[in-house]
């Protein structure tokens, strides 16, 4: 939208997508918990808007689209790194969890079942389970939180439709594609709903046929594996 002097009209623009801040907000806070306020994710979304009008350049090729949902995604997930919600106790066996799965991968050269990683953990499989639910609240972001480390394309390049596209973009991300790749198959399905179609857990969960704590579960499982491939 332009003025009559040819120049962006920032108050349209800005009326315009105030509901796609809205619908990022609540996008987010399906997967978050209770204790994150939609009103918070709201407001540091409108921050991002704001900064999207101010530093948008039509020179470099992106339409403001996508370079406005790339900056009020990113400033809502600012806010949510600024906000350390994971106990140390989870973060610790996180942690554990995290080179469990890594060890096992290498022992047995295949992805290990949740009772062969319950077993390693000492732990019972309820238990197991109940470390991937509190895990989740850690792992939630994971992608998001790279992809809003990337910074603005560069000229002459549009920005990725969803984070998944922006991680698998380029030779640096070579390693993360052969690691998904080796996802087992309800896993590897799981994160392309999650990040590329951006499902929410219930939706995801009808898909898979399992509860949302369910796709929690296994949305743990999945990114312990990755985090344990690429941190070897």
């Amino acid at each position: 939208m332009y003025t009559a002097q040819g120049k962006i009209d920032q108050r349209a623009l800005l009326e315009q997508y105030m509901p796609l801040v809205r619908r990022h907000a609540l996008a987010l806070q399906v997967r978050l918990p209770a204790s994150v306020e939609l009103d918070d994710l709201i407001q540091a979304g409108m921050v991002g808007l704001l900064d999207a009008l101010e530093r948008f350049d039509t020179a470099q090729g992106a339409s403001f689209s996508t370079f406005a949902n790339q900056r009020v995604r990113g400033a809502m997930i600012d806010e949510l790194r600024s906000r350390d919600w994971m106990p140390r106790s989870v973060r610790r066996s996180v942690r554990a969890l995290d080179q469990v799965v890594h060890k096992l991968e290498q022992s047995l050269g295949r992805s290990p079942d949740e009772r062969e990683i319950a077993s390693a953990l000492d732990m019972s499989v309820d238990e197991y389970h109940q470390l991937l639910l509190d895990a989740n609240n850690g792992y939630l972001l994971g992608f998001d939180e790279v992809v809003s480390e990337l910074g603005e394309p560069p000229a002459g390049e549009t920005a990725p439709a969803t984070p998944l596209d922006a991680l698998l973009k380029g030779d640096a991300r070579t390693h993360l594609v052969e690691a998904i790749e080796q996802l087992p198959e309800r896993e590897k399905l799981l994160l392309g709903l999650y990040y590329q179609e951006e499902l929410n857990l219930k939706e995801i969960g009808a898909v898979l046929g399992v509860s949302e704590s369910r796709v929690c579960q296994l949305h743990s499982q999945a990114v312990a594996r990755l985090r344990g491939r690429l941190a070897a």
